[in-house]
């Protein structure tokens, strides 16, 4: 039985996925799976065939075309066909009601730079990419993705992403400490609690 997976793709992905797409082809029928880009529909497609001997490099393909569909370069995203690898697309258009307060704190996850991105995929050691509405996380471990989707979703809640950096550069600290491992860390760590400061109101 043929198993098969579409995603669509925004119209400004269209022309690095046609240059890119001999690539996606050559690797996805490495593990026997078929693909297909459809510009007239602005979708890309994965399908099983008969050769196809794992059943759950379908899953990986989807996956594949999902981050290609969200802006990851081709070289980054290939690397979810190995085993070890694993993904989690974070929708964080939801979490904020208000459009200003959204890109404020977007933008805040990013850093200045790219900053404080870039600190968190090394403590993490995932790669982080933020596009529009979403964060693509990836990884080659569990431990590492749930941290980078845990920062991202408490940054939307207004906890600022430099109280979590600090609180894993001290957890990574602690872990190579061997006295320490089936010690409570919670005294090591920061507490930070959520202050609401009041706001000056405008004199009429």
């Amino acid at each position: 039985e043929e198993s098969s997976f579409a995603t669509l793709f925004p119209k400004y992905r269209e022309a690095y996925l046609r240059q890119v797409w001999p690539v996606v082809t050559k690797q996805l029928d490495q593990h026997k799976i078929s693909c297909e880009l459809n510009l007239v529909e602005g979708s890309m497609t994965v399908r099983t065939t008969k050769k196809t001997s794992d059943p759950y490099v379908i899953i990986k393909a989807r996956d594949l075309l999902k981050l290609l569909a969200r802006s990851i370069p081709v070289a980054q995203a290939l690397k979810i066909l190995q085993d070890e690898w694993q993904c989690d697309i974070v929708k964080i258009g939801g979490l904020v009601r208000s459009k200003e307060r959204f890109v404020k704190r977007r933008q805040r996850l990013v850093g200045p730079d790219g900053a404080t991105l870039k600190a968190l995929e090394l403590l993490t050691g995932c790669f982080i990419l933020v596009q529009g509405n979403t964060v693509s996380i990836m990884g080659d471990s569990i431990k590492g993705l749930k941290q980078a989707s845990e920062v991202v979703i408490d940054c939307m809640n207004n906890i600022h992403p430099i109280y979590n950096i600090k609180r894993l550069m001290i957890q990574k600290e602690l872990a190579k400490d061997p006295k320490l491992a089936n010690e409570d860390w919670s005294r090591f760590l920061p507490q930070f609690q959520k202050k609401n400061v009041p706001r000056k109101k405008p004199v009429k």
